[in-house]
């Protein structure tokens, strides 16, 4: 979350072959692959799937149990209790236990509007079957909490049960198929999200297991993944496609006219309602957060002044809504004055970019600030007052913008974020190259329920310090 922090001198990885370089796909490559891997490796190959549906199950009804011991009596409860099965039914048929298999990352946050009816539909259906029992069943106010307090629970529970399951499971095995950009960005995501609990294995270690082909290639048609499809299903292994189709040519959702798939674009502007949403949502959050912040200030404030006897602040111009340049406060993480020796490099620069992992101008305090995204409090004050928003790209220096191509312009067209996509995606890790393509997924994807997506996955992102430099 910080922008001296993603000052980066640039390291790109080993350019991939272009399309044009790329050969066609061989499926007899990938049927021997699998033969093998089968052959090595006889037995059940689901069992990571039934393992973790045990365990959101298991976290389910602990989930329901507690509620309903909070909230009724133990000779209600025990009544109420008896029907846990529904909460299990329930949430089968809203289908948490189905989505973890089906797509290649699902997260605790992206179920919690279904959690939340989840609550609410199994805390009614126990009220009805109470009523056959000779307990009082609960009343309104009662159905209340037990709804509030089984759907928070179980996000907390369901996190802790997929971290268990992480824990106590080896990872998926991940076949790759591909040796071009497409192949070169799946293997980076595999690298930068250890959520995904996978692994990409070489053609020398097929015979370890594949439990995953993924197709990341350029050169691909229908028939080609109408076979690779049915030799996966014969074999045991999940299929995932990466599609060729990538930034602005990423359709915003597909739709059907009968068998005939139809990507629909979005090309309009975020309506204002939406954007008035979003700064109700700065401003609700953002209020309590600068209460609550005032009091580390002082006590940040002194540590920085203790080691280095500066100004506990760092003031400097930055680049805000469609570029207008707007004051950025944030407490100073670098010994005095070692921004300006830096000044003379923009020219030099191969992206308009920083990025020192082991910058030698960074206090002691100033890592520890940073790796925790303490350092980005003060822009608290930009929140309130419409210069940033809580959630967006991040906002860049005057220099660094002035050097942007057109096609790097798309960053300004919503106002600058206290955290945002970036942030919860590698941070500093990415590349410029990457840094834009979540960057622009989230500008012509903006919503609310995406903007609070990120602010719940921000914290992960500060305690598990992937890019925090």
């Amino acid at each position: 979350m910080s922008d001296e922090k993603t000052r980066t001198a640039a390291t790109s990885p080993e350019v991939p072959p272009t399309a044009d370089q790329i050969d066609a796909i061989d499926s007899q490559e990938i049927r021997s692959a699998l033969e093998l891997a089968a052959a090595a490796n006889p037995g059940p190959r689901w069992w990571r799937d039934a393992s973790r549906r045990r365990l959101l199950a298991f976290a389910d009804c602990c989930s329901a149990a507690l509620a309903i011991l909070i909230v009724l009596t133990a000779e209600r409860a025990i009544w109420a209790l008896a029907f846990l099965p529904v909460w299990i039914l329930v949430a089968k048929l809203a289908g948490l236990y189905d989505a973890d298999h089906r797509a290649m990352r699902h997260l605790t946050v992206d179920e919690a509007p279904v959690i939340v009816a989840w609550g609410v539909v199994g805390a009614a259906s126990v009220a009805l079957l109470v009523q056959l029992t000779p307990a009082e069943p609960p009343d309104l106010g009662e159905l209340a909490v037990i709804a509030l307090v089984a759907a928070a629970s179980d996000l907390l529970l369901r996190a802790a049960a997929r971290g268990l399951w992480r824990a106590t499971t080896p990872r998926e095995r991940v076949m790759i198929v591909g040796r071009g950009p497409l192949a070169h960005a799946m293997r980076r995501k595999l690298a930068l999200f250890s959520d995904l609990h996978m692994e990409a294995v070489e053609s020398s270690d097929y015979a370890g297991g594949i439990d995953r082909v993924v197709l990341a290639h350029e050169r691909i048609d229908a028939r080609q993944i109408a076979v690779i499809s049915d030799l996966c299903h014969r074999h045991e292994a999940k299929l995932s496609l990466v599609s060729p189709l990538r930034g602005q040519a990423t359709p915003h959702q597909i739709s059907r006219l009968a068998e005939l798939p139809v990507f629909e674009y979005v090309t309009s502007d975020v309506s204002r309602s939406t954007m008035m949403l979003k700064r109700g949502l700065d401003l609700l959050v953002g209020v309590p957060l600068a209460v609550l912040a005032a009091l580390a200030f002082p006590v940040i404030a002194l540590a920085i002044w203790l080691e280095d006897r500066g100004p506990a602040l760092f003031v400097q111009r930055r680049a805000g809504l469609n570029g207008a340049p707007f004051t950025l406060y944030k407490f100073r993480t670098m010994h005095v004055g070692a921004d300006r020796s830096l000044e003379d490099l923009f020219d030099e620069l191969p992206e308009p970019m920083f990025k020192f992992r082991d910058d030698p101008r960074v206090t002691r305090v100033g890592r520890v600030l940073r790796r925790l995204s303490l350092d980005e409090l003060p822009q608290i004050w930009n929140l309130i007052r419409g210069d940033m928003s809580l959630v967006g790209p991040r906002p860049e220096q005057l220099e660094l913008v002035e050097r942007y191509s057109p096609e790097h312009r798309f960053r300004l067209d919503v106002k600058p974020g206290l955290t945002g996509p970036m942030q919860i995606h590698g941070r500093g890790e990415l590349t410029f190259e990457e840094r834009l393509a979540v960057e622009l997924d989230y500008v012509e994807n903006l919503s609310i329920g995406r903007d609070l997506r990120i602010l719940t996955l921000t914290p992960v992102s500060i305690l598990r310090g992937t890019g925090a430099f």
